[in-house]
């Protein structure tokens, strides 16, 4: 056999051997959801038959015609936006001066936002219920809005801490050099080029905000009711059918947040995001 035989001949095993791994990863990541869906829009589907024998939206108006479910809508994304808000108007600054400015410790502190990751949250979450049942805070919403951004201070501080790392100090000076005041350097150099990373860091804070639910379930029970506490309850008390249509529900916004979000994402800006320097 040629070289070139040789050649393409390897080229046809790898390229055969990367479908495969596409397969295997495109079966355990979109096989749950497709069966998620099925089982969503399913009337009557009994095992072992692979498809329903009656396909219905009856388990959409029965989720939907609860009474607390269009308001753990509502609230969920009231409160994921407004956790986003916050969470960009505290940790931005923090970021800006984390990649920026050299002080005493930085490195501690810049680790330190990574502490609410580091071992389970739910002794984490009691703690939080017991220091906040001293102070009030206890089934309130600012009580609820306090342990979703305690839970995404990572994403919004070490993100965008990457993204003002990846422009170049020479592009600021310029701009000084030319009569810029630094505020308008920030507001027009470094913010625009720092946004694609801070927009990702907000995408990923919306989501986990809007997926919480022990955080919730020990600081807003029992008035404060999202999404997740909801399917919860819907799992435990009605077939599987009622709470896979409500997963589609909750699970809809993240993925077309997503899709949106894709072409924001930088590997490099990732990669670097979680590099301690």
């Amino acid at each position: 056999m040629s070289l070139v035989g040789w050649y393409f001949k390897a080229i046809g095993k790898r390229r055969i051997i990367e479908f495969i791994l596409l397969t295997v990863f495109a079966v355990f990541f979109a096989g749950p959801l497709l069966n998620l869906v099925v089982l969503a829009f399913s009337g009557q589907w009994a095992y072992p038959d692979r498809l329903p024998h009656q396909w219905s939206f009856k388990w959409w108006s029965f989720v939907m015609g609860q009474d607390d479910v269009a308001k753990s809508i509502g609230l969920s994304f009231l409160i994921a936006t407004i956790v986003t808000a916050l969470s960009i108007v505290l940790c931005v600054p923090a970021a800006y001066a984390f990649a920026r400015i050299r002080f005493p410790f930085k490195r501690v502190f810049l680790f330190s936002f990574l502490l609410t990751h580091a071992f389970p949250k739910m002794g984490l979450y009691v703690s939080i219920a017991v220091l906040f049942y001293k102070v009030g805070l206890m089934n309130t919403m600012l009580g609820v809005v306090l342990v979703h951004m305690i839970n995404v201070l990572m994403f919004m501080t070490w993100i965008p801490t990457a993204a003002f790392r990846n422009i170049q100090a020479a592009q600021e000076e310029s701009a000084r050099d030319a009569g810029a005041t630094p505020f308008r350097v920030f507001r027009s150099i470094t913010l625009p080029m720092a946004m694609p990373g801070i927009m990702v860091a907000s995408v990923f804070t919306f989501l986990n905000s809007l997926d919480e639910a022990q955080g919730t379930f020990l600081v807003g029970i029992p008035d404060i009711k999202t999404m997740p506490i909801i399917m919860y309850s819907i799992i435990a008390d009605f077939p599987s059918s009622a709470g896979a249509v409500f997963s589609i529900i909750l699970t809809a916004p993240t993925i077309i947040l997503l899709l949106a979000a894709q072409r924001l994402i930088s590997a490099d800006v990732m990669a670097s995001g979680f590099q301690v320097k």
